[in-house]
C-alpha cells in the first residue's frame, strides 16, 4: 500500500515556503499544481482535502508506472494528463479563459537522456495538451507547434479532442467576469486562483533517465495569443541527465526573461550547486528581483528533490522510491 505522509515537523532546508523537506530517501517523482496566494484562511477544509487527494492520486499514477519499470517520460505524461483532467488545476479542463472567453492551452515535455523536447501553445481543442507535446517530440521533426496546428496534430495522431465549449466551465467563466470587473489589477490582495494552477512533473526512472513536463491554461483575461513560460523549453521546462529536471509555475513573463528552468540546470552542471541551491538562486537572484512571483520544482539525476517558491503557497508533492509520499500546500505559518 502506498502511504501518504503529510508531516509538518520534518527538518527543512530553509522553511516551508522556501525549501525542501529533507528525507534520506531517493525521490523518483516530484509534482506541482501551481503557486500563488494560497493561504489557510482562503482555502476551506473540504477544498484542501480535494487538492491533497488529487495530488496524491497523481503521485500514485506515477508510482505504478515507475515501479513496473516504465519510463520517466511515460510517468510524466500520465501524471500531468491526470491533472489536466481535474477541474481543480489551471490546465486541461480546468484552464482559465482569455479575454474573449476561450481557452488557449500550452504544454511542453523534455527528456533528459537525449534532450529531445516538444511543445504546443494556444491549443483550443486538445483534451490533454501534454500528450500533444509528446507527439510533437516523438512523431515530428519539430519542437514547437502553435494554435490550430497543435490541435490538428492531436487529431492526426488520434489524441482525444473536445469542442471549445468543453473547456468553458462555469467556474472559469465566472472568474473571467470578475477579472474584467477588476480590470486585471496586478498586485490585488484578493483571493484569486487564476494566478496559479499550472501543473508540472519531473520523474526519474529505473534506467536513470529524467523527464520534465509542464501544462497550463495561462492567466485569466490574458490577451488572445499570449504565451507564457510553460511551453518554452528552458523557461518553464528543462531536463538533462547531466544535472536535473525542472518545471516552473508563476508569472510566466519573468520566468521567460530569466530562462528559469535552464538556469537552474546550468547552476548545477556548470556552477556545482545542489538542486536546493539552484532552485533557491533562480527565485532569489533571477526571477524575484525582476518582480516575478511563483516557484519551481526539481529532481536531480541522483534522486535528490527540491521545491522553492516566493509566493504564499504551492500545491506540491514528492514520491519516494519506497512508495511513500509527501504532499504540501501552504508556506510558512
Amino acid at each position: 500500500m502506498i502511504l501518504i505522509s503529510i508531516i509538518a515537523s520534518l527538518p527543512l532546508f530553509g522553511n516551508m515556503a522556501n525549501g525542501q523537506a529533507k528525507m534520506n530517501k531517493k525521490a523518483v517523482l516530484v509534482i506541482h499544481g501551481g503557486a500563488g496566494v494560497i493561504s489557510r484562511e482562503n482555502l476551506s477544509e473540504s477544498m484542501e482535502k480535494e487538492y491533497r487527494n488529487e495530488l496524491a492520486k497523481s503521485l500514485q499514477i506515477g508510482y505504478k508506472i515507475l515501479k513496473k519499470g516504465g519510463s520517466s517520460e511515460e510517468a510524466v505524461v500520465e501524471v500531468i494528463s491526470n491533472m489536466e483532467d481535474s477541474p481543480l488545476f489551471n490546465a486541461g479542463i480546468g484552464s482559465v479563459l482569455n479575454e474573449n472567453g476561450n481557452v488557449e492551452m500550452d504544454a511542453s515535455l523534455m527528456r533528459g537522456d537525449d534532450l529531445a523536447c516538444g511543445s504546443v501553445a494556444g491549443v483550443r481543442r486538445t483534451k490533454n495538451p501534454i500528450r500533444g507535446a509528446r507527439v510533437v517530440m516523438n512523431e515530428t521533426k519539430h519542437v514547437f507547434i502553435i494554435g490550430e496546428g497543435g490541435d490538428v496534430i492531436a487529431e492526426k495522431y488520434d489524441l482525444p479532442v473536445e469542442p471549445p465549449e468543453y473547456f468553458q466551465t462555469e467556474r472559469r467563466l465566472k472568474q473571467l467576469e470578475e477579472r474584467k470587473k477588476q480590470n486585471d489589477r496586478r498586485g490585488s490582495l484578493i483571493y484569486d486562483d487564476s494566478k496559479f494552477g499550472t501543473v508540472g512533473a519531473v520523474a526519474l526512472d529505473q534506467s536513470g533517465d529524467l523527464c520534465a513536463g509542464t501544462s497550463t491554461g495561462g492567466t485569466s483575461n490574458k490577451l488572445m495569443g499570449r504565451v507564457g513560460d510553460s511551453p518554452l523549453i528552458g523557461s518553464g521546462t528543462y531536463a538533462s541527465n547531466k544535472s536535473c529536471g525542472v518545471s516552473c509555475t508563476g508569472d510566466g513573463e519573468y520566468f521567460i526573461r530569466s530562462q528559469a528552468a535552464n538556469t537552474a540546470a546550468a547552476l548545477m552542471e556548470f556552477g556545482g550547486k545542489t538542486i536546493e541551491e539552484s532552485l533557491k538562486s533562480v527565485m532569489d537572484d533571477h526571477v524575484g528581483p525582476l518582480g516575478g512571483v511563483g516557484g519551481l520544482i526539481g529532481l536531480d539525476k541522483d534522486g535528490n528533490y527540491s521545491w522553492y517558491f516566493n509566493s504564499k503557497g504551492m500545491y506540491r508533492g514528492v514520491l519516494f522510491e519506497d512508495g511513500t509520499m509527501l504532499v504540501e500546500i501552504f508556506g510558512a505559518p
